[in-house]
């Protein structure tokens, strides 16, 4: 009863003209607040402000100098506004830092396709922490191109003054047993800020002993430990490492800076007689080298690494714009070609690789035969998957893309380490392969919706750049580009069919279109050879039944719907409306019906007639 009686007064309260305005605004309000969304309405109302007071706001500055590498797919990072569930590594295929945990991977073979396989009881990162902070705000940032972990802390000293510590770990590329810690710490306040160093000593129980020693005159810390494998037997791992002062005294507006170099040595899985022996080989031979890193320039050696890192990604996938929802974003394509490099030997870079092996492997980058067989794995999801959370889903990917490259004849680039993975990685991507006169595209001509470009394939001394680009009309076409090297090769293309005369791609800044033809039965969409001649006399072996332009492709495979369906829709709508118009008919024009519009005559002569017989 109270329920209908306050319904009944709504109309009377919505006749005013304030109670309409305020619920129209409020209507506004809640679409508006609708679209925005959960995260938009979150960076709207808080004004994309980070949780933590003054060290939020100081993480937020920090931060933004990341934005535009994220931005060009360089990398990907983790705040407090915006986690990621992804592990932030450093590797080089010997040794795995993880960032997370705080744990060492290492691997027990040198062999290339071997990748960091066990985890030990280490604990790479040393800790440096602000005494006596009140707050303390954390990112974390993965540079692929650099193949370095960054970390920036803003810990809150008074009350708006902060101590800003970035952090910069890496496992050094050309050198696989060398890891460094770099630390940066600014204090722009007004008083000095005196900082905490901390090793993290090994628990009851550990595998691992560690103890600080002299080596010259500095102090490392020598820390030993195994991991047991299958069979009783054991990997034993040595790490040496810089020793710091155990407080960082930085005074007001100033900075200190200092590099923690630690170098690795791992067995092979050894039987435990040999335990004592091996350990004494593994000692001498990690403090040998630390004493040689520790005379070296650390600006030389960082230098060395990232000028690896980016050889490394001159080759490389390049998402431009997805229609659907299978094909793998921007960031998982590089976040997954950064997993399996890191993780991946390099031999072209290790110093001692003789004259002769490196001829070999060199040769098999610039023309792996019959590499990358069968159809493309641009959709493969297991392959380039979209989340991975731990280390271990890294090294499980690592051996799924080994074994799909070894049986698709990838074995010579397999061998070649980080530098052919990331070839065979690039040529499965797109269905290229390689044959014994030339390279051919065989993508599906069903999934040229989506535009990427493959960059850096190596063909003989060239490196070539190859694009699915659409056009106004979104029709897809290919584009071909060359970065010649030391000794120019001419090099000769033609689209399906090679119906038209070969091109010569040269090296000019506009590249090569070629349209995309389809024949059948189906073929390469485009050839890539040295020899004119091969590509000339290639028209007359492929005996095609017939060729269309893409977009008369597609018209034949998806049609529509039928005629049939179409008569019945309109049959259906056609009757809807007879039956609709017999209806109104009968209503009003039928027997009995009716009539549409009565006189006023009428109308008052029934008008009285009413009123008479209620007078009575």
């Amino acid at each position: 009863m109270w329920l209908q009686q306050r319904l009944k007064g709504l109309p009377g309260l919505l006749s005013s003209s304030w109670a309409r305005r305020l619920l129209v605004g409020l209507l506004l309000f809640l679409i508006f607040y609708w679209y925005l969304g959960a995260e938009r309405r979150w960076s709207f109302f808080s004004g994309s402000v980070m949780p933590g007071g003054a060290a939020g706001q100081c993480l937020l500055a920090e931060v933004h100098r990341w934005k535009s590498l994220v931005d060009r797919g360089e990398g990907i990072y983790s705040t407090p506004q915006e986690q990621l569930d992804t592990p932030f590594v450093s590797g080089n295929g010997h040794i795995l830092l993880d960032m997370d945990s705080n744990k060492l991977w290492v691997a027990a073979s040198p062999q290339p396709g071997s990748a960091p396989v066990h985890q030990t009881e280490y604990s790479p990162r040393v800790g440096v922490h602000l005494e006596g902070k009140r707050a303390e705000a954390q990112a974390t940032m993965l540079w692929f191109r650099k193949g370095a972990v960054l970390s920036v802390r803003c810990a809150l000293q008074a009350a708006r003054d902060c101590v800003t510590i970035r952090e910069e770990f890496i496992a050094h590329r050309s050198r696989p047993n060398v890891y460094l810690q770099r630390i940066h710490i600014s204090n722009p306040s007004d008083k000095a800020a005196s900082l905490d160093v901390s090793y993290d000593n090994p628990s009851f129980g550990s595998k691992f002993s560690t103890s600080v020693e002299k080596l010259e005159d500095r102090e490392i810390v020598l820390s030993s430990g195994r991991v047991l494998v299958e069979n009783n037997r054991m990997v034993l791992v040595v790490v040496v490492s810089k020793k710091l002062n155990s407080r960082i005294q930085v005074p007001a507006k100033l900075e200190h800076k200092d590099n923690i170099l630690s170098v690795v040595w791992t067995s092979e899985p050894i039987e435990p007689s040999k335990l004592e022996e091996t350990f004494s080989t593994l000692r001498e031979g990690a403090k040998k080298e630390l004493g040689e890193l520790l005379r070296a320039n650390v600006d030389e050696l960082v230098g060395d690494h990232q000028q690896a890192w980016m050889d490394l990604f001159t080759s490389g996938v390049e998402m431009r714009k997805i229609t659907d929802s299978h094909t793998p974003s921007s960031r998982t394509v590089n976040t997954t070609l950064y997993y399996i490099l890191s993780s991946s030997t390099a031999p072209l870079l290790d110093r001692r690789l003789s004259g002769e092996d490196r001829v070999r492997l060199e040769s098999s980058l610039k023309y792996a035969d019959h590499c990358f067989s069968g159809h493309a794995t641009m959709h493969a999801e297991n392959l380039w998957p979209e989340r991975v959370s731990s280390a271990a889903q890294i090294l499980q990917l690592v051996t799924l893309w080994t074994l799909t490259l070894q049986k698709r004849g990838c074995k010579v680039l397999v061998a070649a380490g980080a530098h052919g993975a990331m070839q065979g990685m690039v040529l499965s991507f797109g269905g290229l392969q390689f044959t014994e006169n030339h390279l051919q595209f065989q993508a599906d001509p069903d999934v040229l919706h989506n535009s990427y470009a493959l960059r850096g394939i190596h063909y003989n001394q060239d490196l070539i750049n190859l694009a699915v680009l659409l056009d106004a009309e979104e029709k897809p076409f290919l584009h071909v580009s060359v970065k010649p090297q030391e000794k120019p090769v001419k090099l000769y293309a033609c689209e399906a069919g090679c119906l038209n005369e070969p091109v010569e791609l040269t090296s000019e800044v506009k590249g090569h279109t070629f349209p995309v033809m389809v024949t059948q039965p189906i073929t390469p969409l485009l050839y890539i050879s040295t020899d004119l001649r091969h590509l000339q006399d290639l028209r007359h072996t492929l005996h095609l039944k017939s060729i269309l332009a893409h977009e008369e492709h597609m018209a034949n495979r998806y049609p529509g719907l039928p005629f049939l369906f179409w008569f019945s829709v309109a049959s259906l709508i056609t009757l809807f409306h007879l039956f609709l118009f017999k209806l109104i008919y009968n209503e009003y024009c039928g027997p009995g019906a009716k009539p549409l519009f009565r006189s006023k005559v009428a109308h008052k002569s029934e008008d009285d007639g009413s009123d008479s017989r209620n007078a009575v």
